[in-house]
């Protein structure tokens, strides 16, 4: 976390952002079921995706081999809906690297690559996608700012996919977040006794469903 700050570095200002009101049409309307809405979007890149279908995947920031692979393959089967998740380490990036369409969401200001490991990443969610936060400019990755994060990751999507999760984790708060909104939650099993899926398994015991084994088939 230290390292990631002292390494925060302003995105070019080629990448020029625009901005969205509540007010505004392109304003996507599902945050409009937040109990706390932005009132203000930052963005950079392709809004018209706001308008597509859209499905979100989170996951560990240190995914085991199995939830890796699940990831690529599921991602890889959806090139045609618009994938959803959070720039982070692990899960969020394999997500974001293996999709056609994309619109990852900062927990920082706009103008600021966080984690900085993840810079190239960022670029790429620019060039063929969309950026959003609701942090202007410099704002700094405050821990704060990712639970308000979570719950705009969740309202976007029609369904979220648990890849890996630990109990205590954002992941955890980003399907807190899609339950209270009724969303499909759908997720990866491990086997009871791995506690790499801890939170994977409680959710299923919970009433979640299970990730169909043809969305995570292996693709070449």
């Amino acid at each position: 976390m230290l390292q990631d700050i002292r390494n925060l570095t302003p995105i070019e200002d080629v990448y020029l952002p625009g901005c969205l009101t509540i007010l505004d049409d392109d304003y996507p309307k599902e945050l409009f079921h937040l109990h706390y809405p932005p009132l203000v979007l930052y963005y950079v890149g392709n809004l018209s995706l706001l308008k597509k279908s859209k499905i979100s995947i989170v996951g560990s920031r240190k995914p085991c081999d199995y939830a890796i692979a699940a990831t690529r393959n599921l991602a890889r089967r959806y090139q045609d809906e618009v994938i959803v998740s959070g720039l982070a380490k692990g899960i969020d990036a394999i997500a974001h690297l293996n999709s056609q369409k994309t619109i990852g969401i900062l927990g920082c200001g706009i103008r600021r690559y966080y984690p900085y490991a993840n810079k190239e990443l960022i670029d790429e969610v620019k060039k063929k996608g969309l950026l959003l936060s609701e942090y202007p400019g410099m704002a700094l990755p405050l821990s704060f700012h990712f639970p308000f994060r979570n719950r705009i990751i969740a309202a976007l999507a029609e369904r979220i996919y648990v890849m890996q999760a630990s109990v205590k984790s954002g992941t955890m708060t980003t399907v807190k977040e899609a339950l209270e909104l009724g969303k499909d939650i759908r997720v990866l099993p491990f086997q009871l006794d791995d506690q790499r899926g801890e939170g994977n398994t409680i959710l299923l015991s919970e009433g979640a469903m299970v990730i169909d084994r043809d969305e995570i088939a292996f693709l070449n």
